[in-house]
């Protein structure tokens, strides 16, 4: 015989249990209002700050990024470079892979004081003893990458951006968290403390 299904919970049920913690009952303590309070506190808060902690980290590293790549525009320049030796090849010529593929080789380049130098940067597969390539070089004459683009620098703002606004919600769980376990612990404290009271004329009677 098949089991009755229980009745549902009436509409009302779910809210009355989410706001148990500000409705008076004798079984409430000091420390549920206290957590309760704590709860809507961080809440308010999280939503205060994640729009302003966004703005202000996004802002801040497109700041830094945009001075990066004005510096990294200024102390270097692109030039050509000669491949020294042959590049390796790729074991599929043709593929998709292939396109993508780097390798590093030697090549020959002159510095910015005119200096011939020699050093390892990547190429494509495939590339003959001789070929020309470009390089970035920075002021001390090395090899470097190139300057950051617009595109690089709105990406990494972005990014930054992103990380603060779900870094405002963790830090603030993180912090209800700790709330939450200082208040368990303080009445666990309580407990302890009112059972030592009773238990010797609990004890007694029995």
């Amino acid at each position: 015989m098949a089991r009755a299904v229980p009745p549902a919970d009436p509409p009302d049920e779910l809210p009355r249990v989410l706001l148990w913690r500000w409705r008076r009952n004798p079984l409430r303590r000091r420390t549920d209002l206290a957590q309760a309070w704590i709860a809507v506190g961080l809440f308010l808060a999280v939503l205060a700050a994640t729009p302003s902690a966004t703005f202000l980290v996004g802002d801040t590293a497109y700041r830094h990024y945009k001075e990066t790549a004005r510096h990294q525009s200024a102390t270097r320049h692109d030039t050509s470079a000669v491949l020294v030796r042959d590049a390796p090849r790729h074991p599929e010529p043709g593929s998709d892979e292939a396109k993508k593929a780097l390798y590093p080789v030697t090549v020959r380049f002159t510095d910015p004081h005119g200096r011939s130098r020699t050093a390892t940067t990547d190429a494509v597969p495939g590339l003959a003893a001789g070929s020309v390539i470009r390089v970035w070089v920075d002021a001390e004459g090395k090899i470097a990458d190139a300057p950051l683009t617009s595109r690089q620098v709105r990406d990494g703002a972005i990014g930054c951006a992103v990380l603060a606004a779900m870094a405002v919600p963790l830090l603030g769980t993180a912090a209800y968290a700790y709330a939450r376990r200082r208040l368990e612990r303080h009445n666990l404290a309580q407990w302890d403390s009112a059972w030592a009271r009773v238990a010797p004329r609990w004890t007694a009677s029995h």
